[in-house]
């Protein structure tokens, strides 16, 4: 009777120890779940030809302040690419802004891929950051509109201390809206050269070594992209 009870009692354990690894592996499923979502692959799109025009659209970190117009990034980035890169940068354009000057950018020069790179002087100024997101989201689905594919660049929360200290980071609404409209996204470009006192001119604009650093970056992820294949 007692041996029985043992054998009983051990069946019993084995079991309860097998559902107990059961609940526990299921449960680490589920939590993997959320990881394997923010691992997935960044959107790819089609090589852009050698010969297309590129609209490269933003403030004075696309217009170049700091070095000369030939040392601006999207000089860089056609010297890199072999496509003409119309530099649609204006020198303390706001996303607003930016947006309103959009429509005739992409009727005039008909874009195979539009690079965004806007938000720095909302930022600076303290615009609503629901206004600028919804601005730079505006500009993204327009541009995608016409026909060209789309690029976000990803701008700090600019902060003349925070770039002193070398603490920049991007501001998370941009990778917040490259992940709802899938587009591609060139993360912490502008963040890492700003952060370098040797690749900016001042503290919130690159130099010419800035500039070139910055256009090498992304060349790079639009090679990941699938929109560069040289």
């Amino acid at each position: 009777m007692n041996d029985s009870c043992r054998v009983i009692t051990g069946d019993s354990a084995n079991a309860t120890l097998a559902r107990r690894r059961a609940l526990l592996a299921g449960l680490a499923m589920v939590a993997a779940a959320p990881l394997a979502a923010c691992g997935r692959k960044a959107p790819r799109g089609q090589a852009v030809p050698s010969d297309a025009t590129v609209l490269a659209l933003g403030d004075s970190l696309t217009s170049g302040v700091g070095a000369s117009t030939e040392a601006a990034y999207p000089a860089v980035l056609q010297r890199l690419t072999g496509w003409k890169v119309v530099n649609g940068g204006v020198s303390g354009d706001t996303s607003a802004q930016a947006l309103e000057r959009l429509p005739a950018l992409l009727q005039k020069h008909q874009p195979a891929l539009v690079i965004v790179g806007i938000g720095g002087n909302d930022f600076l100024r303290r615009h609503s950051a629901s206004a600028t997101r919804a601005n730079i989201r505006s500009i993204c689905t327009q541009a995608r509109a016409s026909g060209a594919q789309v690029v976000l660049v990803a701008v700090p929360e600019l902060s003349i201390l925070a770039a002193s200290a070398g603490l920049l980071s991007d501001h998370a609404m941009y990778e917040e809206i490259a992940g709802e409209l899938k587009i591609p996204l060139h993360a912490k470009g502008w963040s890492t050269v700003l952060a370098d006192a040797s690749l900016r001119s001042d503290q919130i604009h690159a130099n010419a070594a800035g500039y070139e650093r910055f256009a090498q970056g992304l060349a790079e992820t639009l090679k990941g992209a699938g929109l560069l294949l040289r």
